[in-house]
């Protein structure tokens, strides 16, 4: 399955992701220069420049964007992979810095969801994804804490197995985080699965990412 690899501005902990010639490269405003750093060319460049300079004597093609405007510039990246085809989407550089950032990023992540794409916001040691009305299977070399919250309203038919602390069909709100730092339990990798309504997941990360 072809990949969408997209940088942000933020920070970048050395990824570990393996691209192949059919995977798209993306940096969102700033990530150009992130990307660049961790070895990667991106293939595009979008953005408003107001956390990078526009790069210059790139063979990327380069998308400016009106700095009055509804989207962020991670989101007008990830829209663009969207558009492109690609459905499953590795994020850099959308951690870090400020705050409100970050949670926007959580809240790409629901909207890749929606479109029927799957994100993974890389952190140093965790990846975030949201999972909608599924299941979720935690990867087998993933050794560490495992969180999981209701995202967007409530969740029902909860279910987590093969951790320290299982839940059979629960309901999750937003406003009780009594999924945070779970474990593995067991020979198996952790399953999730949620019957109606989302859940924003964090896992251990491994060498995949």
């Amino acid at each position: 399955m072809n990949v969408c690899v997209v940088f942000g501005a933020g920070e970048v902990f050395a990824p570990r992701i393996k691209i192949k010639s059919d995977d798209l490269v993306i940096a969102a405003d700033g990530g150009y220069e992130k990307a660049i750093e961790a070895g990667f060319e991106p293939k595009a460049v979008i953005g408003d420049f107001d956390s990078g300079k526009m790069p210059e004597n790139t063979s990327a093609h380069v998308i400016k964007l009106n700095r009055d405007k509804d989207d962020t510039d991670m989101l007008a990246a990830l829209k663009l992979g969207l558009r492109r085809g690609f459905r499953t989407f590795y994020i850099y550089g959308g951690v870090g810095g400020r705050l409100d950032h970050t949670a926007a990023n959580f809240a790409a992540l629901a909207y890749l969801n929606a479109f029927g794409a799957q994100g993974y916001l890389v952190d140093a040691d965790c990846v975030a994804t949201v999972i909608t009305d599924g299941k979720f299977s935690v990867p087998e070399n993933s050794d560490g804490y495992v969180s999981v919250f209701a995202y967007g309203g409530v969740a029902d038919g909860v279910t987590l197995k093969n951790v320290k602390f299982p839940l059979e069909n629960a309901t999750l709100t937003p406003d009780f985080p009594i999924g945070i730092s779970n474990e593995r339990h067991g020979e198996k990798p952790p399953v999730i699965s949620v019957k109606t309504g989302s859940l924003l997941i964090f896992f251990p990360r491994n060498n995949k990412y």
